[in-house]
């Protein structure tokens, strides 16, 4: 039997990625990459900005409560079923990044270009941060992952500090060799769209010819359990079916393996953001991802 260990690792995307998301207030976010060259328009961006905090390995989150839990549930995983394995979760941004501009403006390489380290996410209308979401979903996931048998390690310990950048995070996830890693963010896209995608990387020769095919394999499990566990119709107003292919995302571009992005909402939009604010429904996105990564890493 093989031990499963999860890493959770942050990024900034249209969600306010800090692969060149917007910063400040609830803006409308993504993955947008900083520029190398000339001008062009691009897409919100999903990855965060950098600290000198290590990785937190072991904090636990509060129980779950039974009420938490879904009617529909994702189908049931055997216990310690990923006992060996290796999973790195992401909760993009950081709680810290507004106050400190000059930190996460700070360019990076990102693989096809430099991007600003990190950005601050997007929020709600109501004013719920994408990174306190991402955080949330990110240590429910790891507590559940945990009990599975797998090692999981997160890219930021807390959410009050800044970063890290994502260089940094796709370094934690090499460094760990990890089987997974799902960047957790929530989208900052048109308010009369709404729904969820998943990011997976390009192929880009030199950087992601041996991640690109196990990624997209990662990204259609987790699309899968997302859909019918968490209950979120397809974005219907970026990529195509819920999955959209990269090549400007550092997270994605510096990962040595599989790796994507999932963009769980899109808190611009009343209903999604009225979801994505719910605890019910956090969790319910948590099981979801275990439940796509259970299923890659039975698979792979």
């Amino acid at each position: 039997m093989v031990v499963a260990s999860v890493v959770l690792v942050s990024s900034a995307t249209g969600c306010g990625h800090a692969d060149g998301g917007l910063q400040g207030a609830p803006a409308a976010s993504g993955t947008a990459p900083a520029s190398a060259g000339p001008s062009q328009p691009v897409p919100p961006s999903t990855e965060t900005a950098s600290t000198a905090s290590p990785p937190a390995r072991d904090e636990v989150p509060a129980p779950i409560s039974q009420a938490s839990i879904p009617d529909e549930a994702p189908e049931p995983i055997a216990a310690r079923a990923l006992e060996g394995r290796i999973v790195v979760l992401d909760p993009g941004h950081n709680g810290g990044n507004a106050s400190a501009s000059t930190q996460i403006d700070r360019l990076v390489d990102a693989g096809t270009l430099r991007k600003p380290c990190n950005t601050t996410g997007t929020a709600t209308n109501a004013g719920y941060a994408e990174a306190a979401y991402n955080w949330d979903v990110a240590r429910r996931a790891a507590r559940l992952l945990r009990a599975l048998g797998a090692h999981v390690v997160l890219t930021r310990k807390d959410n009050h500090s800044v970063g890290p950048c994502i260089d940094r995070r796709a370094a934690i996830a090499n460094a760990a060799e990890a089987d997974a890693v799902v960047s957790i963010h929530a989208d900052g896209g048109p308010s009369r769209e709404r729904g969820f995608h998943v990011i997976h990387p390009a192929l880009v020769p030199g950087l992601t010819n041996d991640i690109a095919g196990p990624s997209r394999r990662l990204a259609l499990a987790i699309r899968r359990a997302y859909r019918s566990g968490a209950d979120v119709p397809y974005a219907t107003y970026i990529g195509r079916q819920g999955l959209d292919a990269r090549d400007d995302l550092g997270g994605l571009n510096l990962s040595d393996v599989p790796a994507v992005f999932l963009e769980g909402g899109n808190m611009r939009n009343a209903q999604d953001a009225a979801l994505l604010s719910a605890k019910a429904f956090r969790d319910r996105a948590a099981r979801s991802i275990v439940a796509g990564l259970s299923r890659f890493l039975a698979e792979a």
